[in-house]
């Protein structure tokens, strides 16, 4: 199974709390009275669905975004609808959880071709006799 099979929303559910609370910024009465802004918080600790490296990976590389007690925080106020933003956080958190996964190739070490360095070096030449070229002459 892939990690894009396992990382489901419907299996990320039993582990996620939503938070709604007050949509800042412009938007006259309806905003000061609805809310609409969505903070998703997911517990990795209790998600059965990675094992306990991807979750210490997972933790490892969200460490920003994580709460004292170990919660993802995730928010989203970007519609004027309450379920529009909910979905929007999932998908977040999805991308998220999916981008700290990814494992990365590790670098292999190159060198500069000759070609690359004689270039680099002609134009360092040309540059320094172009400013030499400015100086006047105060002898």
């Amino acid at each position: 199974m892939t990690q894009m099979e396992r990382i489901d929303t419907g299996l990320l559910l039993p582990f996620v709390q939503f938070q709604t609370s007050r949509s800042g910024g412009a938007g006259g009465q309806h905003v000061n009275k609805v809310e609409t802004k969505v903070t998703l918080l997911f517990d990795i600790a209790a998600a059965t669905v990675f094992s306990n490296e991807e979750k210490a990976r997972i933790r490892r590389r969200l460490s920003n975004r994580l709460q004292a007690e170990g919660l993802l925080q995730v928010s989203s106020q970007e519609t004027r609808s309450q379920l529009q933003n909910k979905e929007i956080a999932l998908q977040k958190l999805v991308a998220l959880l999916l981008g700290a996964l990814k494992e990365e190739k590790p670098r292999k070490a190159t060198r500069p071709s000759k070609a690359a360095v004689q270039k680099r070096l002609d134009t360092k030449r040309k540059q320094a006799l172009r400013k030499i070229n400015r100086r006047k002459d105060w002898s």
